[in-house]
């Protein structure tokens, strides 16, 4: 780190310290202070939501109360590591490198641990790796050497459990202290003992897979799931410890996650986030019956635009949140996946690739065949409520996957590309005319910015089709081609 970067860093550093000493006092001075330490373009709407957010004493107030008000211990070192070292510090070398190798580079890099599960989901595509997986700690810790050296700083252990290598997982914050870990975890083995090692160490931060209410949990995950899961939040808010839910929204599911009753109560939890998934068919044994039809797709895209505006609760839709982010984002564009046989992925439902990370470097598979095609055509839609190349846009992966020579992962049972988007035809097919519709709709807060070439994107983004547009490439930003 340069000097000027150390004086930044240190800067930033202290103003966390600052705020949080006097939190309801301090917080509207907040941005004042980061607009003097941070490049005005970087993450301006973020910032100006901020603001909005200090100015009005909203929902978001409200959450940022809830940070404020964990464990002393944890909080300040846990926002430094992820707000500052993972994000504010490294986002420009991040954008840096997408330009200087022509190639998309990661904000979070997903990895498997491990492919051991204690538990048996309905339609986990993790299974499909089966279960005697391991990426040893030291291939994880180069991973994340490898990540850092490119301006990667946040890292998502998925699985298998993930916890089932706690005992690495906690070694491994504690050798990088500069990167944020995140970990999908089912929470039954969250304990009193893991509690403290979360508290020690101040950059590890569950998401708890959650399907709802107990019926709605425990119908996938197993009889007594629920109550474990309970019990793991207990624990976590009893010791102020940050968490949040991933939850899968499946046809089965979709009026219980998507209720407002369900969000009131992972709020009482103590939850500060919720991610949700629609769900993939990604497996040779799973069908399209639990993808959600366009009706309960729409009713979610409603509903979390409402939670947003009223929850103090951060709520990611993992597909209709695209327009925020230009689009896909995997393939190395903002994340990839690496599973725990070392195959270096676009995506957790893309289990394609041309590159093992035992084999090459980390730079090397995001210049792999299967890496490029995600690089030239994103996006793969101009309507960002269409994406994913699997589920709105269904046969592209396999256009992609057959140009690449990419080679199934699935080390069970191997389902070709084709084969899996034949499982998403009917779909993409049904919600395209709903996308559509809300896509172009102008009463959304949303349609101005719809139509303008920069939306969701990044400066390195748009240096990229600045450089495909002279080679001839088809571009699909800026309203589309296929909408």
């Amino acid at each position: 780190m340069v000097a000027l970067d150390s004086v930044k860093h240190a800067a930033l550093c202290k103003m966390v310290d600052y705020l949080f000493e006097d939190p309801e006092t301090r917080f509207p001075k907040a941005m004042e202070m980061v607009d003097k330490a941070a490049p005005r373009n970087l993450f301006p709407s973020q910032r100006e939501a901020f603001r909005n957010a200090i100015d009005e004493k909203n929902n978001w107030y409200q959450l940022l109360m809830k940070i404020a008000h964990l464990n002393p211990e944890v909080r300040n070192r846990l926002v430094k590591s992820f707000l500052i070292d993972s994000n504010l510090m490294v986002w420009g070398e991040q954008e840096k490198n997408r330009d200087k190798y022509q190639c998309n580079i990661p904000w979070a890099i997903l990895l498997d641990p491990t492919s051991a599960c204690n538990l048996h989901c309905t339609g986990c595509w993790a299974a499909e790796y089966g279960h005697k997986l391991n990426l040893s700690y030291d291939d994880i810790d180069s991973i994340i050497e490898q990540g850092k050296a490119l301006g990667t700083h946040v890292f998502i252990y998925t699985g298998g459990e993930p916890l089932v290598r706690k005992h690495d997982l906690i070694k491994l914050c504690e050798a990088h202290p500069d990167c944020a870990f995140l970990c999908f975890t089912n929470a039954t083995l969250i304990d009193e003992a893991f509690c403290q090692d979360m508290i020690r160490v101040a950059n590890f931060v569950p998401a708890i897979s959650a399907e709802g209410f107990e019926e709605a949990t425990d119908a996938r995950r197993g009889e007594g799931v629920f109550q474990k899961v309970s019990k793991a939040m207990a624990l976590l808010r009893e010791h102020g410890l940050p968490f949040g839910v991933s939850c899968c929204y499946t046809a089965q599911n979709a009026s219980s996650i998507a209720s407002e009753e369900y969000f009131d109560w992972l709020i009482d939890q103590g939850a500060l986030f919720a991610w949700i998934f629609s769900f993939m068919p990604v497996g040779h044994g799973s069908t399209p019956d639990l993808i959600p039809n366009a009706a309960q797709r729409e009713h979610l895209y409603n509903f979390v635009r409402e939670m947003r505006q009223t929850k103090p609760l951060f709520t990611l839709d993992f597909q209709d949140d695209g327009e925020f982010v230009g689009g896909c984002i995997a393939g190395g564009r903002r994340y990839l996946h690496i599973n725990a046989a070392g195959d270096v992925e676009p995506c957790v439902f893309a289990h394609y690739s041309n590159a093992n990370i035992h084999d090459v470097s980390l730079l090397d598979a995001l210049r792999s065949p299967i890496f490029m095609e995600y690089y030239y055509e994103q996006p793969f839609d101009g309507n960002y409520l269409r994406p994913c190349p699997i589920l709105e846009n269904s046969g592209m992966l396999a256009e992609m996957v057959a140009r690449s020579g990419a080679k199934s992962t699935d080390l069970q049972h191997e389902e070709t590309a084709e084969e899996l988007c034949s499982k998403t035809k009917a779909f993409s097919e049904e919600w395209a005319p709903v996308a559509k519709r809300l896509w172009n709709d102008p009463r959304d807060p949303m349609h101005g910015k719809r139509m303008t070439k920069t939306q969701g994107m990044a400066e390195a983004d748009m240096h990229k089709f600045e450089r495909l547009q002279k080679e001839g490439r088809t571009l699909h930003y800026n309203g589309g081609l296929r909408s």
